[in-house]
């Protein structure tokens, strides 16, 4: 069946609510969180969140949400400022400043994810940030053989290899899979979502959390699909569109693949 408009677009616009003004964070701005009412100054704010000191010099954290805060009684949204960089740089989709656009001939490391999911999301945030240091990301199409693909890749210590698996989790099937693999010049990091489509954050969609899909009864993701009443055919795509910087994807998720980079980038 073919839609004629986004079908995001349009679940978004069914949940959308009241709509707040943006406000650039800066510091030492009054700010009182919504929903602790806890009200302190800005002192430091991060692609995850901002922080508030209040006049007992206690500090907490709080993420980025829509309406979230109040500025002198009134519900408004805060947001990072815009960075500004000279006319020459330009800010990549992982928050680094891009380079001069050339990509170097591919190195002989690899970073290796599990599907072709993994791979377009990591292209589509960090894309700049590898072809400029030369990485190249490859799937896997699975994990189940990794000690023995690993083996065949020959790492060294100018060809290292970063994998990147979903579910590292206690006890998962994909922890005991990294453990099998045991070479100075191989580093496996993780998330702890069955699927990278959970990385994202599903406030991207205007949700809190992602649908609670019970084990067993579908595939997560057209379990996923199917609690947000929106058909699987073509969702990843538009989701991974809803992407604009790494800002978008969980904590978890970034933290790993950064990992990685850094360690075949050496």
């Amino acid at each position: 069946m073919a839609y004629t408009t986004d079908i995001l677009d349009d679940f978004e616009s069914q949940r959308r609510g009241p709509t707040y003004p943006d406000v650039a964070v800066e510091m030492g701005l009054l700010v009182e969180d919504r929903a602790s009412h806890f009200c302190g100054d800005v002192v430091r704010w991060s692609a995850e969140g901002v922080t508030l000191q209040d006049r007992n010099d206690y500090v907490r954290h709080f993420t980025w949400k829509p309406g979230g805060f109040l500025i002198e009684g009134k519900p408004v949204t805060l947001v990072r400022p815009a960075i500004a960089s000279a006319a020459t740089q330009r800010i990549t989709a992982s928050g680094s400043v891009a380079g001069d656009g050339r990509a170097r001939v591919a190195a002989a490391s690899r970073i290796w994810v599990e599907g072709k999911h993994d791979a377009e999301l990591l292209e589509h945030v960090w894309g700049d940030d590898l072809r400029e240091l030369g990485i190249v990301v490859e799937p896997l199409h699975g994990a189940d053989d990794l000690a023995a693909a690993v083996a065949a890749f020959v790492p060294r210590a100018d060809r290292r290899l970063g994998v990147l698996l979903d579910h590292l989790v206690p006890g998962s099937k994909e922890t005991r899979i990294a453990e099998s693999v045991r070479d100075p010049n191989v580093l496996i990091t993780g998330h702890p979502f069955v699927d990278v489509w959970a990385g994202v954050r599903p406030k991207v969609l205007g949700l809190d959390e992602w649908p609670d899909v019970p084990k067993g009864d579908m595939p997560w993701k057209e379990g996923m699909c199917a609690a947000l009443g929106v058909p699987f055919e073509g969702f990843w795509p538009r989701l991974r569109n809803k992407v604009n910087t790494f800002a978008d994807l969980r904590p978890e998720l970034i933290g790993a693949v950064e990992r990685l980079i850094d360690f075949v980038a050496e």
